[in-house]
């Protein structure tokens, strides 16, 4: 392992500034809005800001506050944030993102989950954080051959957390880090004391009499997995399929990567205007940074390939075993898709925490932070 500190040539930056003022904008329909994908007038705002008045520096040093390092696991770097808690028996906790977030999702809650005497909080609720960013995305980035998918990452993350010392710990993921978190729950249950998601994908398999006697709020969230696939999975079926066309165009061009990112925090985050009602402009920005000056856009976009995420796409028997680890499950009403808990309990067999907020998306620890702490420490609590 080694530590690493980020620091971005001026050079890229004089760069990013000048690119985007050279953008040749596409037209729009009159009074489309985000009908088609992300808004014109909003995208231009957005990227005046961020060539005129954002200030990557600023968030560097954020980032730079926390203990970082790289270390190479099957064949691969891997870049994490380790930070340690204060408080002796912490609890390890494993934090995973997916796409297209980053380990600036974390950012707000890495303070009260590692020192909560700090922040008004039980001293017993504190965890030591290992926040990794994916294999082919960010620091992380790019990979070099096919076939990171949520089994090999969860072997990586074991060997990680096996290097780090941590003999038991718990596992929290989000978006694809729900499919993570449960294979290492799998892979290592005798180290992992519980897993905590949110963002949790649950689909009927066709097994008979699985349909019966479903809630109204359950068939509602069917018909919105329905709208989904039809409206909202676009963004996947390209990178799932052409990922190397998509990435020219995410690579070659800031705005391009700024688009395509924004566009999926407008329809996966709880917001009604912009993104921004949701998440601060800076740090939807700071997140698009990310991908931007490690060119992962391709990296990243290809993970789609590894990624079921419906059952046309899994082979249920062996993508979907049931887990015996004890899981928590956290649903907000703007989740990119809501979890029926009796198809959740089909495939984690051991749910002990359930709760639905009435506010909140897909980021949740990026979009209601204390929120997302509250209901990890109350999960933990039954598992340390």
């Amino acid at each position: 392992m080694r530590p690493f500190r980020i620091d971005i040539p001026q050079a890229e930056l004089d760069e990013l500034r000048e690119r985007l003022s050279r953008t040749r904008w596409p037209d729009e329909l009159p009074g489309a809005g985000w009908r088609y994908g992300a808004s014109l007038g909003y995208l231009k705002e957005l990227a005046a800001y961020w060539r005129t008045t954002y200030d990557w520096r600023t968030h560097e040093a954020t980032l730079n506050s926390h203990p970082q390092f790289i270390t190479r696991i099957d064949r691969q770097d891997i870049h994490f944030l380790h930070v340690r808690s204060p408080e002796p028996h912490a609890l390890p906790l494993l934090l995973t993102h997916g796409w297209p977030s980053s380990i600036v999702e974390y950012l707000d809650v890495i303070g009260p989950l590692t020192n909560p005497r700090a922040h008004g909080g039980d001293p017993a609720d504190a965890f030591h954080l290992i926040i990794p960013s994916l294999p082919g995305y960010g620091f992380s980035g790019p990979t070099h051959e096919a076939g990171w998918g949520s089994r090999r990452i969860a072997r990586a993350w074991a060997e990680l957390m096996h290097r780090l010392g941590y003999a038991r710990y718990g596992a929290q993921g989000g978006d694809w880090g729900t499919w993570i978190s449960r294979e290492l729950g799998l892979l290592v249950p005798d180290r992992v004391v519980g897993v905590h998601t949110n963002g949790l994908i649950t689909f009927p398999v066709g097994a008979p009499g699985e349909m019966d006697g479903l809630s109204d709020a359950d068939l509602a969230r069917l018909a919105f997995a329905d709208h989904y696939q039809r409206e909202l999975y676009g963004y996947k079926k390209i990178q799932s399929t052409r990922p190397q066309t998509l990435a020219y165009g995410l690579t070659d061009s800031p705005v391009g990567q700024l688009a395509w990112i924004i566009g999926v925090f407008k329809e996966w985050t709880d917001c009604t205007h912009s993104p921004e009602d949701a998440i601060s402009r800076d740090r939807l920005l700071t997140n698009v940074m990310v991908y931007w000056l490690t060119q992962t856009a391709h990296s990243s976009s290809r993970s789609f390939v590894e990624t079921p995420d419906n059952p046309e796409q899994a082979d249920l028997a062996e993508d979907v075993k049931p887990t015996a680890v004890p899981t928590g499950v956290a649903v907000f009403p703007r989740d990119i898709l809501r979890p029926i808990r009796r198809f959740a309990e089909r495939d984690h067999t051991n749910i002990l925490h359930w709760k639905e907020f009435d506010r909140g998306g897909t980021f949740a620890a990026l979009e209601e932070p204390d929120l997302f702490i509250g209901d990890v420490r109350e999960f933990f609590r039954r598992v340390r």
